[in-house]
């Protein structure tokens, strides 16, 4: 199976080390080839990788072992990569989940991200492409980025992903909670579909389907957070996107 993975010449490799300590990365790939690649080319990167070759070894490290950045196959013997993911999510791991998958349409990666994924890359990718996305969700992924939002009573806390409305909790999907977030982020905002796409799906070019999928989890959001209040905070702008905004607000 063609991979698309290859290992940087030592001439090229920048470290990933930003601090003192390297970024512990665990990569689950049962392709033993593109498993070995990955983790000569992290570890020339500067990280420090840990491999493992089946869903029941991936996840039996993942409730006992800690890392900093997860790349995850969706195809494993023992466990299915979406089991896995769906499971440790359950558990309240919030550990950054990349998935390298040969699955690439549109409802796997709904699938996966809806799942509790940061982010997905579809089989063969660059390495470049690859190294670029895990600074990319790295970066998201930092303590300094810990904060609590607030917009009228909405309350998200961004370490532990809890959500409230008016002191009552709030039950999101991975996908929901990316969304609300970053809706909320923006708060008094219009944020494009377009927007959407890209930071919230990962997708570069928008398509009817794509524009379905938002606007169902938009929908269900909605749902969640304001049926059962007097108030909306969501609001469509019609034509143009969305807003989170509290009463009065424009």
């Amino acid at each position: 199976m063609q991979t698309g993975v290859a290992v940087p010449d030592p001439g090229e490799r920048r470290s990933a080390a930003a601090s003192s300590r390297p970024l512990r990365v665990l990569v689950v790939e049962d392709e033993r080839k593109v498993a070995e690649a990955l983790r000569q080319g992290l570890a020339g990167e500067g990280y420090d990788v840990v491999v493992e070759t089946s869903g029941e070894a991936a996840f039996f490290r993942l409730t006992t072992d800690r890392f900093d950045l997860i790349l995850l196959d969706l195809r494993l013997p023992g466990r299915d990569g979406i089991e896995i993911l769906s499971a440790v999510r359950r558990r309240g791991l919030q550990t950054p989940v990349v998935v390298l998958t040969a699955r690439d349409t549109l409802e796997d990666r709904v699938v996966g991200l809806d799942a509790g994924a940061d982010d997905y890359v579809v089989k063969p990718f660059a390495f470049a492409e690859l190294l670029a996305r895990i600074r990319a969700v790295a970066r998201r992924g930092r303590p300094a980025e810990a904060e609590r939002l607030t917009v009228d009573t909405l309350v998200i806390d961004c370490t532990t992903r809890r959500v409230t409305r008016a002191g009552g909790a709030v039950d999101l999907t991975a996908k929901e909670f990316e969304l609300l977030l970053h809706l909320t982020r923006h708060a008094r905002q219009v944020v494009s579909r377009d927007t959407l796409a890209r930071e919230v799906w990962r997708e570069t070019a928008r398509s009817t389907t794509l524009d379905n999928v938002i606007d169902v989890h938009v929908s269900r959001l909605r749902r969640k957070i304001d049926a059962a209040h007097p108030v909306r905070l969501i609001h469509t702008v019609r034509g143009v996107g969305f807003v989170l905004r509290e009463a009065g607000s424009s």
